[in-house]
């Protein structure tokens, strides 16, 4: 689940802001987020739910917080949606004339989303299937991007073309969060898993080790192949690859192309039904609650987030959007890992034996410490956003908590 579309363009955005250092910012983001896995997976051993992340920091702060983690987890997602949907149009318009390239790019978000929208309307088996179509292909263009890339590297392109500043250094670290986010989800059915004292921990450490691996390999390479150039590229892969042969930038772009629209068919098969949730419990408008009538699918709380989503798209670039959504992401990570520090702390555990990791004290300290380090790297106004999102959610959960008591 880690790995999606933002590799396809992270490299450039990275080459930018740190340049050749760019692959220390994956192995610090690496140990990081590796520390909030482990607590949400103590966390969700111990309370097991659908509702993910939001329902054990309920269980473990009250429905206030669990609201406010809700908020923070659709926030994320929808912001994280319109930034792929944006790079997926990048990486588009990137083979078209530029006489057109406007209107392409407008018409590839729209059509996207709208498209992946009208599927999942038509039922969850239908959504899911699109999902499966879509998310065995995307390693595919990786593992030739570095079997083919690795040959291609030249020692003379690793210079620093970027200036170093604690600011460019708090962008890559931002971004660097955002492309490891997303094992969190999986984590959280961590009750469910037979022997999870022992499976979880191995599988963490080979999901954090592989990606790692993984995306410094692409980085190394991407910077190794086009040296300088690399910061100036929408797509760098494609245009990496291009060095090479012509016909692996199309496999690239096609590729990454691929990866970007299975990402989007994922996110809003699942996370419009968090507003569902949210809207049948009362807490949000009750028309988001509503089913289609033959496919029972949530087609209002759908159609509102592909709403939002092309709306961020359109108005946002990749970088951008990627950015908040690593910040709101940040702040419901170190909820979750405090959330899990206080369940075992109390000894919650609702599914049997809970996982009990050894150093979930440590754990918690650099995953709580790490985030708080990179939404404080953040520009001012990104801070201030971030705080006044938290405390909407906070007003509204009391406004609709009070609304419904009068109505009762």
């Amino acid at each position: 689940m880690v790995v999606g579309a933002s590799i396809f363009v992270l490299p450039a955005t990275l080459a930018t802001t740190i340049g050749p250092y760019a692959p220390w910012a994956f192995l610090v983001c690496a140990v990081a987020v590796g520390s909030v896995a482990i607590c949400f997976a103590e966390g969700g051993s111990r309370i097991p739910t659908s509702g993910g992340v939001y329902g054990y920091v309920q269980a473990a702060f009250g429905p206030l917080t669990g609201y406010i983690a809700g908020t923070l987890l659709w926030v994320s997602d929808v912001l994280a949606c319109g930034g792929i949907a944006a790079a997926l149009a990048d990486v588009t318009v990137s083979v078209v004339p530029p006489a057109v390239a406007g209107a392409v790019h407008a018409a590839v978000i729209l059509a996207a989303i709208a498209g992946i929208a009208f599927v999942n309307i038509g039922g969850v088996a239908r959504g899911a299937r699109l999902v499966n179509a879509t998310t065995a292909l995307k390693l595919i263009p990786l593992a030739i991007f570095i079997v083919v890339g690795a040959a291609a590297v030249h020692r003379s392109n690793f210079v620093q073309t970027a200036a170093f500043s604690i600011g460019g250094l708090g962008r890559a670290m931002i971004l660097g969060v955002f492309a490891f986010m997303g094992m969190e989800t999986s984590l959280c059915a961590s009750g469910e898993v037979e022997q999870p004292t022992r499976t979880i921990p191995r599988a963490l450490a080979i999901a954090i080790l592989s990606v790692t691996l993984l995306y410094v390999a692409v980085q190394i390479i991407a910077q190794g192949v086009l040296g300088s150039s690399l910061a100036n590229s929408t797509v760098p892969l494609a245009d990496a690859m291009a060095q090479v042969n012509p016909t692996l930038r199309l496999l690239m772009v096609a590729g990454a192309g691929l990866s970007m629209f299975g990402y989007i068919a994922s996110d809003i098969l699942g996370s419009p039904r968090l507003l569902f949730a949210f809207a049948r419990d009362g807490l949000l408008p009750r028309a988001l609650g509503r089913v289609h009538p033959r496919s029972h699918a949530p087609h209002v709380a759908i159609l509102g987030y592909a709403a939002l989503a092309s709306v961020l798209a359109l108005t946002g670039t990749f970088a951008e959007l990627a950015v908040l959504s690593a910040l709101s992401t940040a702040a419901l990570y170190v909820i979750g890992c405090a959330a899990a520090w206080r369940l075992m702390r109390r000894d919650v555990a609702l599914a049997g034996e809970a996982l009990n990791f050894r150093w979930l004290g440590l754990a918690t300290v650099i995953g709580v410490s790490s985030m708080l380090i990179v939404i404080a790297l953040a520009a001012r106004a990104e801070i201030i956003g971030l705080a006044v999102l938290v405390a909407a959610s906070a007003a509204i959960y009391f406004l609709q908590t009070r609304t419904a008591r009068i109505r009762r």
